[in-house]
């Protein structure tokens, strides 16, 4: 079992900046696949971005890439989502995801996480 706790969601202006955090606990972070993924009001959930736990391999949706940056620190056992550039397009509840056990193909899929996060919210103002 993995219990995944999301923070440092809030509320910003557009352009600015914030890191949000996923601790994890129950499993190590480097011998699980973690994935961000958000869902707006109204809308279905979708995928973020995602690091692998070999090599560290991280890959992003189209419309963060460049701005947001995914990395693990693993003595903390935690997982960081570093948003910078923030749009009022980007405002979310933002989710941490893990497995331990997925192919490359369904790292962009959420069905395909067994644990998940409670979500932090995160809302830019224009």
């Amino acid at each position: 079992q993995v219990l995944l706790v999301e923070s440092g969601g809030g509320l910003v202006q557009a352009g600015g900046s914030l890191r949000l955090s996923c601790a994890a606990s129950g499993r190590t972070v480097s011998s699980l696949v973690m994935g961000w993924f958000r869902q707006a009001p109204g809308k279905e959930r979708e995928f973020v971005a995602v690091i692998t736990w070999t090599r560290e391999r991280t890959y992003y949706a189209d419309s963060v890439k460049g701005r947001f940056t995914i990395s693990r620190d693993n003595a903390k056992n935690t997982v960081y989502l570093q948003m910078n550039s923030l749009k009022p397009e980007d405002t979310a509840v933002y989710y941490c995801a893990a497995d331990d056990s997925i192919t490359f193909g369904s790292m962009f899929l959420g069905p395909a996480y067994d644990y998940w996060g409670q979500g932090t919210q995160v809302t830019v103002s224009s």
